[in-house]
């Protein structure tokens, strides 16, 4: 049957929540309905759905996805209770998108996939970057490259609440107990120690931050020149909110750099180098909407050195994203951010984790 309108319930009422995906929905209101909300937080979940005009409103995510008229769940909270959610949902015989990361091991996800190929759902997975037409033809373009001598992945950006604080609001509460936060901590631990084993706390933190900030970056990478043959050195410091890594591909190499600082800046993008000709695709903070994502390109010609900037559209990736959801639930397509895509995003971080534990000075 083919769809007019998806209508949505909402798992996870943060920033991201609040910036981005509800006042998306509320635009693209002749493809989505907003008909359902669920947070752990009962004071934002009041405000939200008193703003939304939502009146189904859960605290309890199971009982959201059971909700009968939902074709589609949004799983937007903490990344500890992904799995659950997005199974609740798939065993209700919904459709999901789940934000980045979908799981913290690869366990999970093999769950998450055979479930879904069960109930014959869709799962597309939260990778907006992937979707902005500046990397869109970036793509294309690398493609008529006939040789690449060198690419960067790049991610230097202050922390998020630099720039929410000056360009957004958002609701906050402090009504969740003291036992949920703990637990939501200990569960995070047991998830990371069953993908990559027992580590150090600097460890865990990286791998905490590739999957959150670096799997954006890793994700597009591999959309723009392939998976890697091997990781062929990883450092990390600062707790593990820095990292750099070298990656081998044939007849390159790729260096990827990652970090997050306090300063009100975001440095995003990824540079493919040729003989004659670089691509590089930049991007600018999600959190203030319509930021243009641009693709700088460079080229020899004869005597000439030429540069431009192609800016495709103001539209912002997160709307692309979801435009592009709207169609894989109505048109029964199979998202290219898929959670079998995502699984290559775990491999490659469990790679960089063990060339590090190799790296480690026992003292």
């Amino acid at each position: 049957m083919i769809l007019t309108k998806v209508k949505v319930g909402l798992i996870g009422l943060g920033e991201v929540a609040q910036i981005i995906h509800l006042p998306i929905l509320r635009a693209l209101s002749n493809k989505f309905e907003i008909v359902a909300l669920c947070d752990i937080s009962p004071q934002l979940l009041s405000v939200l759905g008193e703003e939304y005009q939502v009146h189904n409103l859960y605290t309890d995510a199971d009982e959201l996805t059971k909700q009968n008229d939902l074709d589609l769940v949004m799983v937007l909270n903490s990344d500890e209770y992904h799995t659950d959610c997005v199974l609740s949902a798939i065993k209700n015989k919904k459709h999901v998108f789940v934000e980045k990361p979908v799981t913290l091991n690869l366990a999970e996800a093999d769950a998450i996939i055979k479930a879904r190929n069960e109930a014959g759902v869709q799962v597309m997975v939260g990778y907006m970057r992937r979707y902005a037409p500046a990397f869109t033809q970036a793509v294309e373009e690398v493609k008529k490259l006939e040789k690449i001598n060198y690419v960067r992945v790049r991610d230097i950006i202050g922390e998020n609440r630099l720039m929410i604080e000056q360009s957004s609001k958002v609701h906050r509460f402090n009504d969740i107990t003291e036992s949920a936060i703990k637990e939501k901590h200990l569960r995070g631990k047991e998830m990371v120690r069953k993908a990559i084993g027992d580590v150090p706390d600097e460890l865990y933190s990286t791998y905490r931050m590739l999957c959150g900030l670096g799997s954006h970056d890793l994700s597009a990478m591999r959309e723009l020149i392939g998976v890697p043959k091997r990781v062929v050195s990883a450092v990390q410091w600062n707790s593990g909110q820095f990292i750099t890594a070298i990656f081998e591909y044939d007849g390159f190499y790729t260096t990827f750099e990652t970090g997050v600082d306090k300063q009100r800046r975001f440095d995003a993008s990824l540079e493919v180098y040729s003989p004659t000709k670089t691509l590089k695709v930049q991007y600018d903070t999600p959190y203030i909407r319509h930021l243009p994502t641009n693709l700088h390109i460079s080229e020899t010609i004869d005597e000439s050195f030429n540069q431009s900037i192609v800016r495709p559209t103001f539209k912002d990736p997160y709307t692309h994203e979801l435009e592009y959801l709207y169609d894989v639930i109505t048109n029964g397509m199979t998202p290219k951010t898929s959670i079998e895509d995502y699984k290559e995003d775990l491999k490659l971080f469990k790679q960089i984790i063990e060339v590090l534990k190799d790296s480690l000075v026992i003292k």
